[in-house]
């Protein structure tokens, strides 16, 4: 297995598109290509984390993220928003992969904490967490102007 795993920048716009595309066949969802002039601006985004694990040309997963400001002190924390590997490469060190280059790429900006929310019923995901290091906090999520829950 050649993995490799790297943030993108606006000049990986057909990358990104595919990661985006990849993530959204993982989670099942609705999609559609996200066009260049949007990718170039998202990208571009110094508070918008997106990396690539990709394997030869394939592209086997992604992590996308932000940076929030906070107001207690002058810090940022990360939220870990999508993370998605191909069915065939889950449980092979992807994801671990994908969250290691995040979290070492956001030390290098001195952001020490990030955080995920993960639902209650996706015990792959909570075990993956867990292993991973991370300790559960108990929130509940509410969410406005999506009356679908998607």
């Amino acid at each position: 297995m050649s993995v490799d795993v790297r943030r993108l920048t606006a000049a990986d716009l057909a990358l990104a598109r595919q990661v985006f595309l990849t993530m959204t066949a993982v989670f099942e969802g609705d999609g559609a290509p996200l066009g260049d002039p949007y990718l170039a601006r998202l990208l571009a985004r110094p508070d918008f984390w997106a990396f690539a694990a990709t394997d030869g040309d394939a592209v086997i997963g992604g992590l996308t993220a932000h940076t929030l400001p906070m107001t207690r002190s002058e810090s940022a924390e990360i939220f870990i928003y999508d993370l998605a590997v191909v069915p065939e490469r889950q449980r092979q060190g992807v994801g671990r992969r994908l969250v290691t280059a995040l979290r070492e790429a956001a030390a290098a900006e001195g952001i020490e904490v990030s955080f995920v929310p993960a639902d209650d019923e996706d015990t792959h995901a909570l075990e993956f967490y867990r292993a991973l290091g991370g300790v559960p906090a108990p929130v509940t999520v509410f969410t406005f102007g999506d009356e679908a829950g998607d």
